[in-house]
């Protein structure tokens, strides 16, 4: 066995750019509710919904059109959010490790799976991060934002008419013309996660960069000649 003197890897900035990117993700979220809303109050148009079947679309009312490209734009933030996210987590996860001496409860794999595997995905995630906060914090108790967000996460993923959807743009906006408020009340959910989730980013990596330039023992097995 050798042993190797290693630092904490940084995460001020990945920490950064996590948590303003759920902020973000959270304002394009509360802009689309907002956008729900005023299609609600606006009325379907008397020639119907904008999918009337059979392949046929009728053209789009200029609201109705501002839906799609608020869609489209929450979209591409959330696919941002997400890889600044995931960036982030690997980083405080392998920290993690070396402040607390012993390996992670769950490996390396699970950081990606653990989001997309049916089942796994209502547990794994929320596991990793308050597992990442407790290597880190020693005895501080797990802050009551990892619940929160955990909580608002589910609800607003796993409710039918949150992040993910069977729906298109279209049939979304026919859905707001007949009962707009499940899909404002899943978007909020969503909103709440998000800001929940920027304060459980920041708690991790404060806890982290606490520690910044300490010197941490790695033990590793030599090589055999």
């Amino acid at each position: 066995m050798s042993e190797h003197i290693v630092t904490l890897g940084p995460v001020r900035t990945a920490g950064l750019v996590a948590s303003s990117s759920l902020l973000l993700a959270g304002a394009a979220w509360a802009v689309r509710a907002g956008w729900e809303v005023r299609l609600a109050g606006a009325g379907e148009p008397a020639s119907g919904p904008p999918d009337q079947g059979d392949g046929r679309h009728r053209t789009l009312t200029s609201l109705e059109n501002g839906y799609h490209l608020v869609s489209s734009a929450g979209g591409v933030i959330t696919v941002v959010c997400a890889i600044a996210f995931l960036v982030w987590l690997g980083r405080v996860r392998g920290n993690a490790r070396l402040l607390s001496g012993r390996a992670p409860r769950y490996s390396g794999l699970w950081v990606l799976l653990g989001w997309v595997l049916p089942v796994a995905n209502l547990w794994i995630p929320r596991g990793i991060v308050a597992g990442a906060y407790r290597d880190s914090a020693g005895e501080r108790p797990l802050p009551r934002a990892v619940n929160v967000w955990w909580g608002l996460w589910l609800i607003g993923t796993f409710s039918g008419v949150g992040l993910i959807y069977r729906n298109s743009t279209d049939e979304l906006i026919a859905r707001a013309y007949d009962n707009v408020w499940p899909l404002v009340l899943s978007d909020l959910a969503l909103v709440g996660a998000a800001v929940a989730g920027a304060m459980v980013v920041r708690a991790v990596t404060r806890v982290q960069t606490e520690r910044e330039g300490e010197d941490f023992v790695r033990a590793e097995a030599g090589a055999h000649v």
